[in-house]
């Protein structure tokens, strides 16, 4: 048996980000990746370990990549309701494969259940950090009087996110990002609302 061939760990993670968002896990056979990726079965067993490994991987990837570009759009502003603005307007993104690579966390939900630990563990954390950016980003707009003093930040927090999650399932559908833009601002500017 020969060695395993070298090749692009990054390169072949985010080409199976692509192939399992296009066909999804159990759509996507282990010849299917090895083709799509150019590499050999006995490098994707050595790189990875086994299909789910690698399916995990390139998942805990999306999300860490994912979870950075939306705190940074959340953080870039010094309005921190621009920032809530933009954190959510943006989850539409013009760039059609990272448009349709939103919904990867979602149709993975949708393929394991929410009785997987593996990826309840991934996905608690990587909602965990984005959760606490939004409400420290809420509190600094309540001390700063941009929003009514006696919002909870927690609870803005989740609206936002759950309105984050239908944005992205609607921008994988196809949605018109204007429109989406607009349905975003005009939730923040709700949300944050004084009275």
């Amino acid at each position: 048996m020969g060695r395993p061939r070298e090749f692009d760990r990054d390169q072949a993670l985010r080409g199976a980000m692509r192939l399992f968002w296009r066909t999804g896990y159990n759509g996507t056979s282990t010849s299917t990746l090895t083709r799509a990726l150019g590499i050999g079965q006995q490098s994707l067993y050595s790189a990875f370990g086994s299909k789910r490994k690698l399916y995990l991987e390139a998942l805990g990837r999306y999300q860490e990549e994912s979870t950075a570009a939306h705190i940074e759009r959340l953080s870039a502003p010094a309005s921190p309701v621009a920032g809530l603005r933009d954190l959510l307007g943006g989850v539409g993104s013009p760039d059609d494969e990272i448009r349709k690579l939103g919904c990867l966390g979602v149709a993975s939900v949708n393929e394991f259940s929410t009785d997987d630990a593996d990826l309840v563990a991934m996905r608690e954390a990587s909602n965990r950090t984005l959760r606490d950016a939004v409400v420290a980003r809420v509190e600094e707009a309540r001390d700063a009087c941009e929003i009514d003093p006696d919002a909870d930040p927690g609870e803005v927090a989740e609206i936002i996110l759950t309105m984050m999650m239908g944005l992205q399932v609607a921008a994988r559908a196809g949605a018109d990002l204007t429109s989406m833009r607009r349905t975003a601002h005009r939730t923040i500017d709700f949300l944050t609302r004084t009275p």
